[in-house]
């Protein structure tokens, strides 16, 4: 009888056991869905910042007009100008003028100056 009553006592603490580590799981499942499903917003998230970023913007109107003037500043110079005198010669802030080159896309080179590596050159393309 003193066996029997053993193995009841066991056959509890080991259903009790279990039920506890079932509900240890169970939470542990709903954590990790919880925290996937954040993981995975953030990915969209960045893959959509970065869409963005891979985009060139579309240039304006007066974006359109500056990068003829400058066209033609740099045809004017041999096709090549030190991006210093060509943003001072159009008044444009360095703000500006790094917009308007990448609102261009491909139409003018930019590189680094052979005497001075600090220095840019524009380049016609």
């Amino acid at each position: 009888m003193r066996a029997d009553e053993l193995k009841a006592e066991n056959a509890e603490e080991l259903r009790a056991e279990i039920d506890s580590l079932r509900t240890e799981l169970e939470t542990l499942r709903q954590k990790w869905d919880t925290d996937l499903e954040r993981v995975l917003r953030e990915i969209a998230y960045d893959r959509q910042r970065l869409s963005k970023l891979e985009t060139p913007p579309n240039p304006t109107p007066s974006q359109k007009d500056r990068s003829e003037i400058l066209r033609a500043l740099l045809a004017a110079n041999s096709g090549r100008m030190l991006v210093k005198e060509a943003r001072q010669k159009m008044h444009l802030s360095k703000s500006q003028f790094s917009q308007l080159l990448a609102s261009m896309d491909g139409d003018i080179e930019l590189k680094p100056y052979y005497l001075d590596k600090r220095q840019k050159i524009l380049k016609l393309k």
